[in-house]
């Protein structure tokens, strides 16, 4: 289950954002006051949190920035690398969207399963066949 972290001060966006996610996927959702960055998950945040967090921010690609249409304020998410922005006036949809993107950028860690193919077994070497061993009872048929 991937974890998305919402750094927002408004509480009631912050509650219906929470509520749409839970309804809509697996996602493991964490109300923060302070974001962290450096986690692996994606953070949703709005422009007040995002003043609060050191720069330059360690995954931008993963962090979707809830932010109004101020030139200043995508001038300075644009700085900070989020290529994620929304606005509280889109629809639930289109945040809902941008956060899966997000979450796609997020690396998936690597499992057994996903090493070895099917078998988490390194597969063992095949024995070699030798071309100058004659072939026991072989037989040659002659063709016409």
């Amino acid at each position: 289950m991937q974890t998305i972290q919402l750094a927002i001060k408004d509480s009631v966006y912050e509650v219906a954002l929470r509520d749409a996610l839970v309804r809509s996927g697996p996602w493991h959702v964490e109300s923060v006051e302070t974001p962290r960055p450096g986690e692996r998950c994606v953070l949703v945040m709005d422009e007040v949190c995002l003043s609060r967090v050191s720069l330059p921010l360690p995954y931008p690609e993963r962090v979707v920035l809830l932010t109004r249409k101020d030139p200043a304020h995508l001038s300075h998410a644009w700085d900070a690398g989020i290529v994620s922005l929304v606005s509280p006036d889109d629809p639930p949809g289109t945040v809902l969207l941008a956060i899966m993107a997000a979450a796609l950028r997020v690396p998936k860690p690597q499992t057994a399963a996903s090493l070895g193919g099917i078998s988490p077994n390194k597969p063992a070497a095949a024995a070699p066949i030798s071309p100058e061993l004659p072939l026991v009872g072989a037989k040659r048929y002659k063709t016409q």
